[in-house]
């Protein structure tokens, strides 16, 4: 398959074959940020232009910030995997993919150079302008499916794009010495925290147990808001950073 990349940002294409039709939506609202997760770049597009790895992605961003687009902005990219946003279960339907060269999580998450923060700054904003998608719709692959995926990491550095106007942030609440959930608690509090974490578009029961589910999507949260303790411990910190976020995307809506 040859195409015309649909952002200027991109250097070349290099076409995958794992793709399709995008099934009940007609323009992407979601922006879904990952790692490649493996030792080296190359490995990594290959695995993602192979029949093999049953994956793909639209867009590959270089450690030297190169960009090559692998697969139409209007197909369907198998990027995302099972998970949830907001009760929509398709995200690869809804979804524009970035894969980031990144050894992540089983490479000891080692920084990403600004080079390459900078070019993902760059695409972004231009797919965000070209298809009108909200701020609070810039998600990890942890936020959809906490638990099964933790990239693009805690080290991702999420305030630099939303410095940079990609994506929704707010300065995280510093910890104090008030009470705090976990596995096994229970009780109104526990609920009224987890409908906090649903409004903001987590998929999880609101049912007043910190259960195993419960403790991945404070994770997963913690992974992208509140990255110097990823501990899935319900704390003051947690849930008053979660509360200023969603002041803010209630403004951003």
């Amino acid at each position: 398959m040859t195409f015309e990349p649909d952002s200027d940002c991109v250097a070349a294409t290099q076409a995958a074959v794992n793709f399709g039709e995008r099934r009940g939506v007609e323009n992407p609202d979601i922006l879904l940020l990952h790692y490649t997760g493996m030792n080296d770049g190359d490995g990594a597009l290959k695995w993602l232009c192979s029949e093999e790895s049953g994956v793909s992605c639209h867009y590959f961003v270089q450690e030297d910030g190169r960009i090559l687009q692998l697969v139409p902005e209007e197909k369907r990219a198998h990027h995302a995997g099972a998970g949830t946003w907001e009760g929509s279960d398709d995200i690869n339907s809804r979804s524009i993919g970035i894969e980031i060269v990144n050894a992540g999580h089983p490479g000891g998450l080692p920084d990403f150079p600004q080079v390459q923060m900078d070019a993902v700054v760059r695409l972004s904003e231009d797919i965000i302008r070209r298809h009108s998608i909200h701020s609070h719709r810039v998600l990890a692959h942890s936020d959809i499916a906490p638990g099964r995926k933790e990239d693009p990491g805690e080290n991702f550095d999420w305030a630099y794009l939303a410095q940079k106007g990609v994506g929704l942030w707010v300065e995280p609440v510093a910890r104090s010495s008030g009470p705090f959930f976990q596995e096994g608690d229970r009780g109104d509090i526990v609920e009224a925290v987890q409908a906090l974490l649903a409004l903001y578009g987590y998929g999880l029961e609101v049912n007043g147990v910190f259960d195993h589910q419960t403790k991945i999507v404070v994770e997963a949260f913690q992974r992208h808001f509140r990255q110097n303790l990823v501990d899935g411990v319900m704390d003051d910190s947690t849930i008053q950073t979660l509360r200023h976020l969603l002041r803010q995307k209630m403004e951003d809506e």
